[in-house]
């Protein structure tokens, strides 16, 4: 993994930098049979905002990603690591011996050439995805299930990774996540070996605003510069404060420190510890 840092030769230049992981195959073209088109809406409902700061952006394609990994049993041979412009983890291109081919989440420890397996009993292996019951106790684990056959839902992003800690007498599973977050998980959802490859792509610095044009991001503009009659926080002489109890959203609504999380109580009760809350 290497991090370029751009020299100071212009004002978009200046702490610029990209990562460059030493995982991604060289010259790598992805697999068309695994494309599908991404129609653009560019947060526009019926012609009319309807997500603001959404817009332009670089034409993309989305890749086909196996997040279940249901061909139990069946060696499949890394051909390729590439990158997905769709998401922030490096995949890697599975070629099984039955002949066909699946992208998955790569981890950190995956090399070219290298076979990966999936089923309930497969060799702990940085890449084999398994049943949590049969993983020993202290793993590090990513692309976890959290209810059976649907497939990896949580810790899928670049460098996340969770930790096994224990089976319980019910054959659940007690995991740990980056949160500090302790959870309850059935025993027979699977989970892959290993962290998420691109642990490095937090220490990316974006360096310019075009970059963020090429994600589709638009212009952010503050409430505090706005008129009173386009923000709460508009109005005033130079810079003032908001002049209200909490900040607000443009539409009146508490922007900080609001709980918006809606679970269902029967999600509360796998909670064995909860995840460490930040500092004010």
């Amino acid at each position: 993994m290497a991090i370029k840092v751009y020299k100071k030769n212009a004002a978009g230049r200046r702490n610029m930098s990209i990562v460059k992981p030493d995982q991604v195959t060289v010259g790598a073209m992805p697999e068309k049979s695994l494309l599908r088109v991404i129609k653009q809406n560019a947060g526009r409902s019926n012609g009319k905002i309807s997500v603001r700061h959404q817009g332009g952006g670089h034409k993309r394609r989305y890749r086909l990603v196996d997040f279940r990994q249901d061909k139990h049993d069946i060696p499949g041979k890394i051909s390729q690591i590439e990158r997905d412009p769709n998401r922030s983890a490096l995949i890697a291109l599975v070629n099984y011996k039955d002949g066909e081919k699946r992208y998955v989440i790569a981890t950190s420890g995956m090399k070219v050439g290298q076979e990966i397996l999936s089923g309930t009993t497969v060799p702990v292996v940085d890449g084999n995805r398994m049943k949590l019951s049969n993983i020993p106790a202290g793993t590090i684990i990513s692309c976890v299930e959290m209810r059976i056959g649907r497939g990896a839902q949580i810790v899928r992003s670049a460098g996340s990774s969770a930790t096994l800690m224990a089976l319980d007498e019910a054959g659940r599973a007690q995991v740990k996540l980056a949160s500090g977050e302790v959870r309850l998980i059935s025993g027979e959802c699977f989970a892959t070996i290993g962290q998420v490859s691109n642990f490095e792509h937090g220490a990316e610095r974006i360096g310019k605003a075009g970059r963020s044009r090429w994600k589709g991001k638009r212009p952010a503009v503050r409430g505090s510069v706005m008129n009173p009659v386009d923000h709460p926080h508009g109005g005033g002489e130079g810079c003032q404060p908001i002049g209200l109890k909490a900040p607000k959203t443009p539409w009146g609504k508490i922007a900080l420190g609001k709980k918006t999380r809606k679970r269902k109580k029967a999600s509360n009760q796998y909670i064995l510890k909860a995840r460490a809350k930040k500092r004010k």
